[in-house]
């Protein structure tokens, strides 16, 4: 039987890397921009959209396992490669925390609001199951995730449905404080937010050696799934703000289970709850099964100790797997205590801004790679994706972006006392 995966897996890949917990909570964000934020998910959508063409040729192009570093190696360099891999690689582990932390949350009803004393157990006790989920190899991994993928779009396609029968436009509204600001000010900073569901939108490029036909597989999964994300995305926004009066958006705490509460009677807010929590899981599978690849990867370019190249008898790359399990392991303990936790959502935002410069080398990457080719195409999507990306990072303030340069700096010890003496 072969443990390799073909579309529909990598579909889903796709798919659940970009909604996850996000989706759950983005609403409450953007509340107070009312229609902006509309207008806002098109605008990030088809960044991400460009993005996902950029990533699909160049993975048709270079069909290798690991992801966004194999594509500035071959522009760069290996230096270069490095850097991005390790920071792709590190913030994984923190997107990894995010929506553990976030998943076993949603659990907190089923033990009547006194969670606290065993949150820290759930969440070890879910990465434990995902991590050996992954160990059995990509091809379980794969099917898993093409499951939770099922579910995830038949809750998203049948509550915004229902709700839109009970819509009244004159929920949206435009808080004191956002009016205040200039059109393009609005658009930013909502932007800024609703990019945040598209992350990931790089994953399913990662485990590209473990793939069925890869240069055609991938690049159509990751451009429709993409498009499908964004549908999605826009399709529940609209519904739930014209649901729920803005003004008690801003302040909810679960918009979908005050959504359910508004729609129908009884305890059908449980079920909301096991939602969120399955549609964590399939994120948190995505992330597990493509930081292992990404380790793989950047092992075989000889960016990462040989070690992480091994594979267990099933074919995982267990070392690469293993430590990136204990490092969001480090992070959760971490984040156990109430003050802390809190901070997640900011830590979140870092790790954004550094995705944001692993998008950024990319399409740079895909520009130098396709000056020769004379496509005035390619290089208008090249053009699109570097300059939403640089967009995003310039509406950034200068201390998020110095705070996220960390993850990048992070990797300066094991490059100067590791990779420059093996490269030499």
């Amino acid at each position: 039987m072969s443990n390799k995966i073909g579309f529909w897996a990598i579909f889903a890949l796709v798919i659940s890397s970009q909604i996850g917990s996000g989706i759950f909570m983005l609403p409450i964000s953007l509340a107070p921009y009312g229609m902006y934020s509309l207008i806002s998910w098109i605008i990030s959508g088809l960044g991400a959209i460009s993005l996902a063409l950029v990533f699909a040729s160049l993975c048709a192009k270079f069909p290798e396992t690991g992801g966004p570093h194999v594509y500035v190696k071959h522009a760069f360099g290996p230096a270069a490669a490095f850097f991005v891999g390790w920071t792709y690689w590190v913030i994984s582990w923190v997107s990894t925390t995010a929506v553990i932390v976030v998943g076993v949350g949603y659990l907190t009803p089923f033990f009547h609001e006194d969670i606290q004393n065993v949150h820290l157990f759930l969440e070890m006790l879910l990465l434990t199951i995902i991590t050996l989920i992954n160990f059995r190899g990509i091809a379980t991994a794969g099917r898993v995730e093409f499951l939770l993928t099922v579910i995830k779009i038949s809750v998203l396609l049948v509550i915004p449905i229902a709700a839109l029968f009970f819509f009244d436009r004159n929920n949206f509204i435009i808080s004191e404080e956002i009016s205040n600001l200039t059109t393009s000010q609005i658009l930013a900073r909502s932007t800024l937010i609703t990019l945040w569901g598209f992350i990931g939108v790089e994953l399913a490029t990662a485990p590209a050696g473990s793939v069925d036909n890869p240069a055609r597989t991938i690049p159509r999964a990751v451009v429709l799934g993409t498009i499908s994300v964004a549908v999605v995305y826009f399709i529940n926004n609209l519904a739930i703000m014209g649901l729920i009066n803005g003004n008690d958006l801003a302040s909810s705490r679960a918009p979908y289970v005050d959504a359910i509460k508004i729609m129908a009677s009884g305890n059908w807010h449980l079920i909301i709850s096991i939602t969120a929590f399955i549609f964590c899981v399939g994120t948190l599978n995505a992330w597990v099964l493509a930081s292992g690849q990404v380790a793989l990867g950047l092992a075989k370019d000889k960016l990462m100790p040989q070690f992480f190249a091994q594979r267990s008898k099933h074919g995982s790359p267990f070392w690469g797997i293993t430590t990136s399990s204990v490092g969001t392991a480090t992070l959760l303990i971490l984040t156990s205590s109430n003050n802390f936790a809190k901070q997640i959502t900011s830590i979140i935002d870092f790790s954004v801004v550094s995705f944001l410069f692993v998008y950024l080398a990319c399409s740079l990457a895909f520009l130098k790679v396709i000056v020769q080719e004379k496509s005035c195409y390619k290089f208008l999507i090249g053009s699109i994706a570097t300059t939403f990306c640089c967009w995003v990072i310039f509406e950034t303030s200068v201390n998020t972006l110095l705070i996220a340069s960390l993850f990048t700096a992070s990797g300066v010890p094991l490059y100067l006392f590791w990779y420059r003496r093996v490269s030499v």
